[in-house]
């Protein structure tokens, strides 16, 4: 059944790169994000691109994008539930499943266990996120990812009941107030059963409420999401992790080895002397993910610098 739901995935991400590409879906705002922060360099560690022309370049990355995004859809719709059974305890791993190793990297164990305790996870559109979800809550983490309900509804109950959930636990939530995201940390939510939950939230998109904060990003004026800082003036001792699956190849065994990497971000500081956890521990994680894979950083389809430069996607 794996090898028939592998090849649907197969499948499935050719059409839609091939589909998605040729209508150049999203080309223009990718184009315009990677000019805008081109004095950032990101383009100098991908690989596949041609000493060639600036736009040649941004062409390349784009369809090293699309190729990749149309891939970790497919493995999410077709061979998710892997990452759905793997084992609980850190020690059983490396484990080979099929034709993938998976692989907890060195000194991510014990950032996994403080993570079952709860906390705040911060990560972003990179690499195949929904899959760190679902391999984390496996792992027995209690996590609870904040999201916007879908539409149209149908496609809203295949995500939240399918898609997000293990075991039969959905770890996806629609929280709206302040009290609500306050109460997963807190264990109190009617749903928590006491523990404290591991709250997730992406945060690499342009914020544009009204309590957005002023930060940057790949060296560019950016609005960044005030939840995380919030979260944390009022629980100051609330751990932040980030996570994300590194994937690699043996090629003499054409074997997928999938990584998952988990770090504890540096400690909150107190009022009189904090930064933001967003523009400062937050924004130097993913820069570092986006410099060694541009490819990976789905964000750049997504017009992240919108409310501070309008301009660049007219």
């Amino acid at each position: 059944m794996y090898m028939f739901n592998k090849f649907l995935a197969s499948v499935f991400a050719s059409t839609a790169y091939a589909l998605l590409s040729t209508a150049g879906w999203k080309r223009r705002t990718v184009e315009a994000n990677l000019a805008h922060v081109h004095e950032s360099n990101i383009l100098d560690n991908v690989t596949n691109l041609e000493q060639t022309s600036a736009h040649k370049n941004k062409h390349i990355l784009y369809k090293l994008i699309i190729r990749n995004l149309a891939r970790h859809v497919g493995e999410m719709i077709f061979t998710f539930d892997e990452y759905k059974t793997l084992p609980w305890h850190c020690s059983e791993y490396p484990v080979k499943k099929n034709d993938c190793i998976f692989e907890i990297a060195d000194d991510s164990a014990r950032a996994i266990d403080k993570m079952r305790k709860g906390g705040i996870f911060l990560t972003a559109h990179y690499g195949n996120y929904e899959a760190s979800g679902a391999w984390l809550c496996a792992l027995g983490v209690p996590l609870k990812a904040s999201f916007i309900p879908l539409k149209p509804a149908w496609l809203n109950r295949i995500v939240y009941e399918k898609i997000r959930c293990v075991k039969g636990r959905p770890y996806s939530i629609s929280a709206k107030t302040p009290r609500e995201f306050l109460d997963q940390l807190d264990g109190k939510a009617p749903d928590c059963a006491g523990q404290k939950q591991l709250f997730c939230l992406l945060a690499d998109q342009d914020c544009r409420i009204g309590s957005a904060l002023d930060g940057t990003f790949l060296g560019k004026p950016a609005k960044i999401n005030p939840l995380p800082d919030f979260l944390l003036k009022h629980r100051p001792d609330t751990p932040v992790f980030f996570c994300w699956i590194e994937e690699r190849r043996d090629g003499s065994r054409d074997v997928s080895k999938k990584i998952l990497h988990a770090v504890e971000a540096t400690k909150f500081q107190p009022e009189n002397a904090r930064r933001s956890i967003v523009d400062g521990p937050y924004r130097k994680w993913l820069e570092e993910r986006i410099s060694e894979n541009p490819a990976l950083w789905y964000g750049w389809t997504h017009r992240r610098f919108r409310s501070k430069n309008p301009e660049i996607y007219l």
